[in-house]
Order: structure tokens, then C-alpha cells, then sequence
């Protein structure tokens, strides 16, 4: 495993590191040995988790070895963890690391990557009851009153499972040593009869790392609980922390709505109406069972449920708003106050647990609906508000109330919603800096802009990186279209996206794109309104100009089928195994994903390699400026911006406003290029995007591969060679690793026609038919760029090994002028065809062929059969019932060897073939006539054509049309195919 100095420290790596690589890890740990926080971006792709685990515990290991528990190590910590005592004064020397993210999908992928180092730290994993309880009956509840069954079966010793961790914990010395994820720990438990999130409460004790979500650090009371941790020379890391300010801030704030407060009256009543019942029944005199609490508690949540309606609001969109320490007289109207709110929040908390018993009491039928109670809600709002004791916090938030109008789930009154909005989301981060943490660690593939993430958490961080891709330019194509087809501008802004024209423009857009782009195309929108407005266009009847009065999305549909993000989070599921399904499924040419920026697509997915080629941004993702929230915040920051004018650096409501946007469409574009090796596209389809400010919202390893393309056909051009290139590209190791493989193998079985015509694409003529299924499988994962049939050139280089392969297999004598046409120099162009709004061609390139070098020895040798190509695409015109012998008897030409005359094998030609098919035959015919492509792919294209049954009659047929130098070429290939089945459809009586 290789080994690199960084800053005076060994870090073992598990591959050989590149630049991009070493720079994270120098910067990591430049953090850690100052003691300092660090801000860094790298994206993804680049094993930014790997170079930050390596970075980080190759600094940790400098402090001395990880905790190994022997067996004295282990009666120690046995006897301090059934104690409560702290950890010893040895390990507070030794730094703890903490490491979060926001799933425990993403600590999964994380873990894993740890599981790929050479270190092994003494590790754990936290979650909550609700992840890890096994109880049978516990596990069905929810929230507080999850909590509070489970410390009554501990308190009274019921629960077995929790009985037998200390005693496992004692003779379980290894546990931790190596990585394990929250399912491990959660099979672990089941299968030992232990309760896993105990096993993982004590073992946080003795640990080098933890691994936990956000909420479980950034929620006061869920950090109070991790007791064992120092946090005075911890080390917190803040993985995929793009949206970590808007975590902060929401976990500070809090929404009210009045439907919730309804909710919670009615379980104040229900909570008189128990206590009652419990004093008649079992003559209870217990205070926690004194009803008059409960309707102390209900009279007041009236009141406020009262004062709340008699809000005067004058604008329904405006609201009515304060400033926060609003909220403190407001409240006090209602008698609560900072002496009265610790009453209410006891009395909460007896509530809570009184419904979770008589739940308990009904049955097992009620208890699996697991809903916890709705007055825990208002324990939490009442926490927020009176939290420290003081009103210092309240500076950061805004009052507010909202009125909306009756909906589908509530259609008999008009509702409000009171608000207490936090815009500091930095004050969540204070409480980092009090408990005196090492070094705080964010990091994540969009960070930029750098400056107002450090502004918003309102932290220090000296340390700062912004890294380029380990990537070739050639493995992406980054293009702002700022027009369609039609050169209609594309413009998503909110007077322009109801536009009839913008959304076909747009649609057919996506047409020519879905035509080009291989395998999975992600089309991203700014909004869900936006998203659902295109699509209802596109499959309009009444919209559909093109000539076989198909619709935009039926277009789309023939290239790719699609699937649609939903709104509903219980359907996403399902839209994902769709989409696998579709894409694997080798019946298809592709699929496209329509989504949304900010929605579940954008966040976290890997479309690696076939599954996202290219992104298409259709517009910038501006939240609505009517919003409430974001009219507040913008206002919040531009009131800090004028209060801090004298500052070095402030962020201003609109900066703010278009960072947001940039964030949330650098997302969605990081769906493709997952790793080193994935190449793709990001197409931005909106005019605004061109501005010059607006690149320097993009990454920075992003903004030297962007390109404005005037024109649309430009960019399709561009695209269509992207594509093709890469498709070649990746085939050269396969082929390289095929002949090195097979090389003793018979000729046919080492370059049969099933695998040579997977090299052949075109772009002019798509065919939404897939490959054979019986093609080699070293070219299984080898798919056309575009779906094509036209036969293009190679490059140089693969071009001449293929060649010299097919000499040394075949023992054909290669032609001495192997001279290959440069597609940079445009000495070669294949015709590039954009669908307009008719479904018309538009924006053709022409075609600049040269007679190739291998027929220039030929010049002597005419005997094979010529046609004329003009008669051929005569008979290509022709509608199907009329007589296609016409044009061609015409032609004075030879027969063929077995008697029958060209036209006649031509008329069996068109019979055989589909349309598009023939079509494509027709131009084969005419490179063939003008010598303009190797022969080799001439035959490569021509067997695909005729391969299947049925055809293979035509495909021995056509050697009459191939010059006699070439026929040992032909014979060769024909061979592979067997001679029984052409002789059998020759003469079906053999």
C-alpha cells in the first residue's frame, strides 16, 4: 500500500494518489496540526472521503496507537461504563473524531470506504431507538414515546435485550475494531437477543471515530446525550456539507400551523378525560394523573390557538411580521414567560407518557400505528424560545404569521401558521465553539462560492481549498445552449415559462439531445410546476407540428423512455427501480430522468457511468422572491450588510439569492463524472447562463470546460463527436485485452461480425432496434453514442491497431497508406441532423469526404457489380404498393452470380428491411460507389444490417457488389456466421 509524507506525517493510501489527492489530504491535516477549521471542496470523484479517512486517522495515530481493548482495558471500561464515569485522563490526551453526515446511507458509503484503508480505528456507529430497537413492542412506537417505553422497561429491568449488553460489553473486547455500519450493528443485535443502540451508547465511550448523522450534533438535547465524548480537543467533520447552513437554521426554527395546535388541543382533552377516568377507576391521587394540569395546559393552548386568528393581516401575502423578540410579548399575553415555560414542559412531558400508556392498554392493533404525540411539538417550540434562559438569540429571528386560503385538506376554514424563523444558522455552530472544539472540518463537492458559506456559519476557517477534477478535458463537454432549434431563445425566468414557444423549444431540444446521448439522459427543471407544465405540453396533441403528427414527447419516447420524479417521497422508490429497470433493460436505447433541482434526484444519487451521461439544466432554480422566508431572509442579511458596513466582507440578500440558485443547479450537474474513469455532459439550456457572473458560481474545476454555443446545431455537433469519440475510446482497452485474451483462438471467434458491428455508429439515421443479444461479452458494456448506423472513421490510433490486429488474425495484407482523416481538421463531417419544431432536419453540416487511402490501390480491379445510386434512391421513394422494377430496369447492368438480376436483388433488398433500414443501406451503397470508407466497415455495417434470420441470404448475396481484392475479407466474416444457416435459407431444401 503506498505511503506519502505529508506535512511530517505517514498516511498510507490504498492506490497510487494524484495531485488533486495529496493537496486534500495536505490541507486536512495543515487543520488539524494547527488546530484550526477547514473549508474544502473537491468533487465528486475525486475519493474525497477516502483522502479525508486516511488524512485524518494518519494524524490521530500520531498521538499513539488506536484503542485496542485487552482484557484488563476491558474491566475497566466495563466497571467506569455501568458507573456513568468519565473516560480516564489517558484518553483525553487523544483526540476523538467525530464524523457526520447527513443519512446513514451516506455514513454507509463512508464506512465502506474505510473498510478499504489500512487503518483500523476503534469505531462506532450512533442512531436512534427508531433505527436500532429490536423490542418487539417498542419498536412500533415513535418519537418520545418510543423514549420514554424504553427507559421504563430498563428502569424496571423488562428489557432483556438492554440486560445482556453489559455483560457482552465485558466479554466482547474486539467489538468496534473493525468498521462496521448501522445495518451490522442492527444484525449484530438481533442476532446476539442485545439491543444495538445501547451497544453503540456505551461503546461511543471508548472510541477513536463516530460516525452519526447531522441531527445527532447540531440538536442540543441529542448532543447532551453523548455524554462520553471530550468535546474540548474533538475533531467534528461535516461530510456532503453543502446544505449545512440550511440544516442549522431549520433545526432553529420552528412552524406552528393551526392545524397542528388543533390537533394538540385534542390531546390536552384527552389527557383531562384519562386522568379522570384513572381517579374514578383506580382512585389515583398521583400529581402526575391531576387533570387539572392537563386542563390548565388545553385552556391555555385555546388561548393561543385564539390570539393567533385575532392577528390582524392585512396583505395575505405579506403576512404579518415582527421582529423576533416579538414572540416573548406575545406569549406573555397568554401568561407564558420564562418562570411559567418549565411548568408547561413538565406537564408536556407527563402528557406524552400518559398517552403512550393508555396506547399501550388498547391493544397491539392501535400501538402499530406508532404516532407519537402532537404535543411534543409544542414541548419543542417552547425549548427553542426559552432556550439559555434569555432573549439574546431572539436578534436572529423573525415573528410571523400567515394566512392561506381554504385547500384539498382543508376546505372549510382559512388556516394560519405561526413562525419563528432563525436566518443566523451560524448560531447552531456557537455552540461548537463553547464546547471548545479542535477543528471543524466541512467539506463537500459544491461549497462554492467559499466566502458565503463562512459568512452564513459565521466560523473562521483559516484553511481553505478549491480542487480541480483528476479527470481528462476529453472525458467532459460542458456547453451553455442559449437557444433551441429554431434559435428561439431559452429563457426559464417567471414571465417567460408559461411561454408556448419557450416549451416546445425547449421539447424539441430534448429530442435532438435524448437522439445523441447514450444510455441515461437526466433532464433537470427549476420546479416542479415547471417540470409538470413542460411535460403536459410536450404530450399535447394540439402542440404537434412535426410531419407524422407525432407529439414532442412521443419524439422523445423513441429515443428514450421515460420516467418522472414524484412528488410524493412514497413514490420515489419506485421511480428509481423504473428507472434501473429501464436502463438494463437491453430492449431499450435509454432512458431520461425528469426531475427537479433540490429534489431527490439532485441530492446524494451516484448516475455513474451508463446510468447519467448527461445533465440538462433547462433554468436557474429561483425560489420564489414572494416567498415569505426568503423575502425575510433577503431582508435579514441586507439589514447585517448595512449594520457591518465597515466590515472586510458581508453577503447581501440578493448575493444570497443567486448563491442558493448556483448551489442547487451544481448539485444536480454532480450527477454525473463519479469517479475517474466516467466521462459525460452538462448542457445548461438557458440564455442566463451565459453571463459572465454566473460562472463563477460553478465550481471551480467546472469553469475552464465551459463553452457558449451561439448556435444550436454547433452544440449538437460538438455533442454527437463527444460521444462518438468517447465510445472509441473505450473500446481500445477491450479490444487491447480481447486479442491479448484470445489470441490463440480461431480468426472467426477472436473478430466475428456480431463483435465488429458494436463498432460501428453513425448519426444521421437513429435506429431505436438494440444490439444483438449474442454479441461478445467483451463488448456488453460497449453502447452506440447516439444509437447511429452511419460508418465513421476512427481515430489514428485506434484505427491502425485495429487494422494491424485484423492483419495478424485474418492474415490480410494491410494497405500500405493507412492515412486516416482528421474529424479535428473537418476534412471529415458526418452529416448532423436537429429536429426543429416540424421534426424537420435543420442545421445540417455537409460532408467533406475523401476517397480513403485503401481503395486507391484498386484502380485496376473494377469486377464487382456497380449500380447506380441514383436509381437506388429512386427506388427508396417510392411508396410501397408501387412497382419498384421500374428505375431499375433502367439500369444496364451485369447480373449477379446466381442469375438474378440487381434490381431483383435490390426489390428483396427493401423487402427485407425496414425503412430506416433501407435508408441506411442507400448510403452504404453510395460510400461503397465512391470508395469513401474501409472496406472493414463497410462489412461491419453491412452484417449488422443482415444478420438477422431471414436476411442472411441478402448478406451472401452481397458479396457480388464487393471489389475482388476484399473477397477474402468477406469470406472470412461470412464464415463466422456458419455456413449452414446462409446455405439454408439459399436452399431451404438442404
Amino acid at each position: 500500500m503506498p505511503n506519502y509524507k505529508i506535512r511530517g506525517i505517514d498516511v498510507d493510501f490504498p492506490y497510487e494518489a494524484y495531485d488533486c489527492q495529496i493537496a486534500y489530504m495536505e490541507k486536512v491535516i495543515q487543520s488539524l496540526q494547527q488546530g484550526c477549521n477547514a473549508l474544502l471542496e473537491s468533487p465528486t470523484g475525486t475519493g474525497k472521503t477516502l483522502c479525508l479517512l486516511c488524512a485524518t486517522l494518519a494524524w490521530r495515530k500520531t498521538f499513539g496507537d488506536f484503542s485496542r481493548n485487552s482484557n484488563e482495558e476491558g474491566r475497566r471500561f466495563s466497571s467506569s461504563q455501568m458507573s456513568g464515569s468519565q473516560p480516564s485522563e489517558n484518553r483525553k490526551c487523544e483526540p476523538v473524531i467525530i464524523y457526520a453526515s447527513r443519512t446513514h446511507s451516506q455514513l454507509k458509503q463512508v464506512i465502506r470506504e474505510l473498510k478499504t484503508s489500512n487503518y483500523r480505528p476503534r469505531m462506532t456507529t450512533l442512531g436512534s431507538r427508531e433505527q436500532l430497537c429490536i423490542h418487539d413492542e417498542v419498536r412500533l412506537l415513535h418519537g418520545r414515546a418510543q423514549n420514554n417505553a424504553c427507559r421504563n422497561l430498563c428502569k424496571k429491568r423488562m428489557c432483556t435485550h438492554q440486560i445482556g449488553v453489559s455483560e457482552y460489553m465485558k466479554k466482547c473486547h474486539e467489538l468496534g475494531e473493525e468498521p462496521f455500519d448501522i445495518e451490522d450493528l442492527l444484525e449484530l443485535g438481533r442476532s446476539k437477543g442485545l439491543c444495538p443502540y445501547y451497544i453503540s451508547k456505551e461503546l461511543h465511550k471508548v472510541v477513536d471515530i463516530i460516525f452519526a448523522p447531522y441531527n445527532y450534533l447540531i440538536d442540543p438535547g441529542n448532543r447532551r446525550s453523548l455524554s462520553g465524548i471530550q468535546w474540548s480537543n474533538a475533531v467534528l467533520i461535516f461530510d456532503e456539507g453543502h446544505n449545512l447552513e440550511s440544516i442549522c437554521a431549520d433545526a432553529a426554527s420552528f412552524d406552528l400551523p393551526s392545524g397542528l395546535l388543533t390537533a394538540c388541543i385534542s390531546e390536552a382533552k384527552q389527557c383531562v378525560d384519562l386522568c379522570i377516568k384513572r381517579r374514578i377507576i383506580e382512585k389515583s391521587a398521583e400529581k402526575q394523573f391531576n387533570p387539572e394540569n392537563y386542563a390548565i395546559l388545553r385552556a391555555l393552548l385555546l388561548k393561543l390557538e385564539t390570539h393567533i386568528a385575532e392577528v390582524t393581516i392585512e396583505s395575505r401575502e405579506l403576512g404579518f411580521t415582527r421582529s423576533g423578540d416579538y414572540i416573548y410579548e406575545f406569549l406573555s399575553d397568554l401568561n407564558i414567560t420564562f418562570e411559567t415555560a418549565n411548568m408547561l414542559v413538565d406537564t408536556i412531558d407527563n402528557a406524552a407518557l400518559l398517552l403512550e400508556e393508555n396506547t399501550s392498554e388498547v391493544g397491539t392493533e392501535t400501538k402499530t400505528k406508532g404516532t407519537f404525540s402532537r404535543l411534543e411539538s409544542i414541548r419543542n417550540v417552547l425549548n427553542l424560545i426559552f432556550r439559555d434562559g434569555g432573549k439574546d438569540h431572539a436578534r436572529f429571528y423573525y415573528f410571523h404569521v400567515q394566512e392561506f386560503l381554504p385547500g384539498i385538506t382543508n376546505s372549510f376554514k382559512v388556516s394560519r401558521t405561526l413562525s419563528w424563523w432563525c436566518f443566523n444558522p451560524g448560531l447552531a455552530m456557537q455552540e461548537f465553539t463553547r464546547l471548545g472544539l479542535r477543528s471543524v472540518i466541512l467539506t463537500s463537492g459544491t461549497l462554492t462560492p467559499l466566502d458565503s458559506i463562512a459568512l452564513e456559519l459565521n466560523l473562521e476557517f483559516p484553511v481553505r481549498l478549491e480542487n480541480p477534477h483528476v479527470i481528462s478535458p476529453n472525458q467532459i463537454w460542458v456547453g451553455v445552449v442559449p437557444s433551441g432549434p429554431s434559435n428561439h431563445p431559452f429563457n426559464s425566468s417567471y414571465r417567460n415559462r408559461d411561454s408556448l414557444e419557450y416549451k416546445q423549444e425547449l421539447g424539441n431540444a430534448i429530442v435532438n439531445f435524448a437522439r445523441i446521448v447514450p444510455d441515461g439522459l437526466l433532464v433537470f427543471f427549476p420546479s416542479y410546476y415547471m417540470m409538470d407544465q413542460c411535460i403536459e405540453c410536450w404530450k399535447d396533441m394540439g402542440h404537434a407540428r412535426s410531419k407524422d403528427f407525432c407529439t414532442i414527447w412521443e419524439r422523445i419516447c423513441k429515443h428514450k423512455h421515460p420516467v418522472v420524479e414524484p412528488r410524493q417521497s412514497l413514490l420515489f422508490t419506485n421511480a428509481i427501480e423504473d428507472f434501473q429497470f429501464k436502463l438494463h433493460d437491453k430492449t431499450t436505447t435509454g432512458v431520461v430522468f425528469f426531475a427537479v433541482c433540490r429534489g431527490k434526484v439532485s441530492e446524494g444519487l451516484d448516475f455513474a457511468d451508463q446510468a447519467g451521461r448527461a445533465v440538462i439544466v433547462t433554468g436557474m432554480p429561483f425560489s420564489t422572491k414572494t416567498d415569505p422566508k426568503v423575502r425575510l431572509k433577503r431582508d435579514y442579511l441586507d439589514r447585517q450588510a448595512l449594520s457591518e458596513k465597515k466590515g472586510p466582507k458581508v453577503l447581501t440578500g440578493e448575493e444570497w439569492y443567486v448563491q442558493q440558485a448556483a448551489r442547487a443547479v451544481n448539485q444536480a450537474v454532480g450527477r454525473v463524472i463519479r469517479h475517474r474513469h466516467d466521462y459525460g455532459a452538462i448542457i445548461f439550456c438557458d440564455q442566463r447562463f451565459a453571463v459572465k457572473n454566473w460562472e463563477q458560481q460553478m465550481p471551480y474545476w467546472l469553469r475552464s470546460y465551459v463553452k457558449c454555443y451561439s448556435k444550436f446545431g454547433d452544440a449538437v455537433f460538438t455533442l454527437t463527436k463527444f460521444f462518438r469519440d468517447k465510445d472509441i475510446h473505450a473500446l481500445k482497452p477491450k479490444l487491447a485485452e480481447s486479442f491479448t485474451r484470445d489470441k490463440a483462438l480461431r480468426p472467426e471467434e477472436n473478430f466475428s461480425l456480431k463483435s465488429l458491428t458494436s463498432l460501428v455508429h453513425s448519426s444521421q439515421h437513429c435506429s431505436n432496434k438494440p444490439m444483438s443479444s449474442s454479441v461478445l461479452p467483451i463488448f456488453e458494456q460497449v453502447v452506440p453514442a447516439n444509437r447511429a448506423t452511419h460508418p465513421k472513421k476512427f481515430d489514428s490510433i485506434s484505427s491502425m491497431n485495429i487494422m494491424s490486429q485484423t492483419k495478424k488474425i485474418t492474415g490480410i495484407t494491410q494497405c500500405q497508406n493507412n492515412a486516416v482523416i482528421d474529424l479535428e481538421k473537418d476534412t471529415l463531417l458526418s452529416e448532423q441532423v436537429c429536429e426543429d419544431s416540424q421534426g424537420a432536419p435543420t442545421a445540417k453540416r455537409p460532408k467533406l469526404f475523401e476517397v480513403d487511402p485503401e481503395w486507391q490501390k484498386d484502380t485496376s480491379s473494377k469486377r464487382f457489380v456497380d449500380i447506380d445510386i441514383s436509381g437506388l434512391r429512386e427506388v427508396h421513394a417510392q411508396t410501397e404498393d408501387q412497382p419498384t422494377s421500374t428505375s431499375m430496369e433502367k439500369q444496364n447492368k451485369p447480373t449477379m452470380t446466381d442469375g438474378t438480376s440487381v434490381s431483383e436483388y435490390l426489390s428483396q433488398v427493401k423487402e427485407k428491411l425496414t425503412v430506416a433500414e433501407y435508408k441506411e443501406f442507400i448510403d452504404l451503397m453510395e460510400a461503397l460507389k465512391s470508395k469513401k470508407i474501409k472496406i472493414i466497415h463497410l462489412l461491419e455495417s453491412i452484417a449488422k444490417l443482415f444478420s438477422s434470420p431471414g436476411r442472411y441470404c441478402l448478406l451472401s448475396r452481397f458479396k457480388d457488389f464487393v471489389p475482388t481484392k476484399f473477397h477474402t475479407i468477406y469470406d472470412q466474416q461470412l464464415g463466422n456466421y456458419g455456413a449452414k444457416d446462409v446455405t439454408s435459407e439459399l436452399n431451404p431444401k438442404l
